[in-house]
Order: C-alpha cells, then structure tokens, then sequence
C-alpha cells in the first residue's frame, strides 16, 4: 500500500487505473481505525478493482467544545491494518490540502432536510461538515464506490442525499455495523470509556433491540421512546434521544408504515455513543 499526502499525487494514481478500465472503491476515515473500518475496507474490495481510503481529521465536522484536539491520530497503526485490510492506496492529506483557502472561507454544502434533526440538532453544523469534506474528497478520488459504515445511519442518509442531489456517479454502499462481543457498536470514541462503562454500554444495544420488540408487539412510539430513555436512564447513560422513525427520511412513522429504524444517540462518562436497527414488521 502506497501513501500520497497531495491530491494530484492522488489522481495520477486513481487516473492509470481508470484509464485500464479498472472501478474504484473508497473509505473515507478520520483515523484511529478498529475492526469496524476493516470491514469497510473489505466491503469494498468486494465491489471493486482497487480500494481507496483516507484518512484526515476534519475540523469542520467538529463542534466548538467537541474534542478535535483530543481525537486520537494514530496514522502508523493505521497504515498497518489498511494494509493488512487489503487498501491498495491511503490519502493522508494536510488540513490546507482539503481546505486551501482556509477553514472560515470554504465552500460549505449543506443538506437541508437531514440536517437538521436528531444528530444535526445536538451537534449544530456538524452534518455540513461531514458532507463539505465528502464532497471535496468525492472530487479528488472520483470512486464508483464510496463504503460508509451503518453505525453513523442519519451520516450514512446525508451522504446518500447529497450524491444523489449532486449528480455524482458514485454508488453507496451501507456496511453493516460491527459489534463488541457484548453488542456494543466499535466505534474509535469507545476508548474513551473505561472497563465497566464499556460493559455498562451495551445497554444501548439490548434497548434498540427492545424497541424493535416493543413496535412489533403493538406499543405506541410515544411508549417505545419513552420506556428506552428510561433504560438508557437506569443504566447510567445521558441520552440524547432513543427514537423510532422512517428509515428514508428520519421522520416520525405514520399509519401505515412498516419499515422503521430506532435510533440512540447517548453520553457515558467521556463518550457519545451511537447506534441504530432497522426493522420491519
């Protein structure tokens, strides 16, 4: 595996095999990578010829008491398990290389609708940021396939919305979430909890998997929600919120819906947790 910090040392690369007729997946990836980012990479290489992953910190995706400065960058250990993953090429770009005219004059896209609920409502802008950033790195890479995992499910839908909105020929592809043996969600803000918080955790999967039970047994969303806070409450978590909603547009369910995904968003010592299931019934 190869790493290239420029974006024109990027699309030499990605230009010889477009030019052998060769299609290309990518991972994009703040670093501090786990099993859960293996998995996409491997998700990847199933739909494609080469893979591609990057890794960068983005600042804008970052609320003003958010923990930018603290994220863990781990790039070597990084590099060791994308190789061993299988990533033909890692792009390891400079802030300046993403956002040349600097953080406070950047083009920003915005994906109203999806924004601004649940995830967007907690963490004001953060959505502009992720999909600002996706879109500059959509532009460099120019992938056929883009691999996200399932875990950041409203990110997963703002991507989804904004490619398809921009026109861009990319296909998405949703991975599914890869757990701890006790359920939790692998996620890089885990370390940030202690032994006992990180059994005490996964609390938010038993509960997801109470609330799909709950809908399909007949009880009422308001009921659903409310006896999932009161879980999450019990068991020492600061929930953000535990809802059910329509898996396409994160809406509230309306009579006749089906198809649903529950949602929890949770605070547990150092952390914020999320998770989610979708269900049919």
């Amino acid at each position: 595996m190869d790493t290239v910090k420029r974006g024109d040392e990027l699309r030499a690369r990605i230009a010889q095999w477009k030019r052998a007729g060769e299609r290309v997946g990518f991972v994009p990836t703040m670093g501090n990578l786990h099993n859960g980012h293996f998995s996409l990479i491997s998700t990847a290489r199933e739909n494609s010829d080469h893979v591609v992953a990057s890794v960068f910190v983005n600042p804008t995706q970052f609320g003003p008491h958010e923990d930018f400065a603290s994220y863990p960058r781990t790039l070597i250990q990084d590099k060791e398990g994308l190789e061993k993953a299988g990533c033909d090429l890692l792009f390891a770009p400079d802030i300046e290389e993403i956002y040349p005219f600097g953080v406070a004059n950047m083009v920003r896209v915005d994906v109203t609708g999806l924004s601004e609920i649940l995830d967007g409502a907690m963490r004001p802008g953060h959505f502009s940021g992720v999909a600002t950033v996706v879109a500059k790195l959509f532009n460099l890479v120019a992938p056929d396939v883009a691999v996200f995992g399932q875990k950041d499910y409203q990110q997963l839908l703002v991507i989804r919305r904004m490619t398809s909105d921009l026109r861009m020929p990319i296909d998405i592809v949703g991975a599914p979430t890869v757990r701890e043996e006790n359920g939790l969600a692998m996620s890089s803000r885990n370390q940030y909890l202690t032994a006992e918080e990180r059994q005490r955790a996964s609390v938010i999967f038993r509960t997801l998997n109470a609330m799909r039970d709950a809908v399909r047994a007949g009880q009422s969303l308001a009921d659903v929600e409310s006896g999932a806070n009161i879980a999450l409450q019990t068991a020492g978590l600061a929930p953000d919120y535990a809802v059910v909603r329509r898996p396409d547009d994160l809406r509230p369910p309306g009579t006749g819906d089906r198809s649903f995904v529950a949602l929890i968003a949770a605070r547990l010592g150092n952390a914020r947790l999320i998770d989610n299931m979708l269900f049919n019934v």
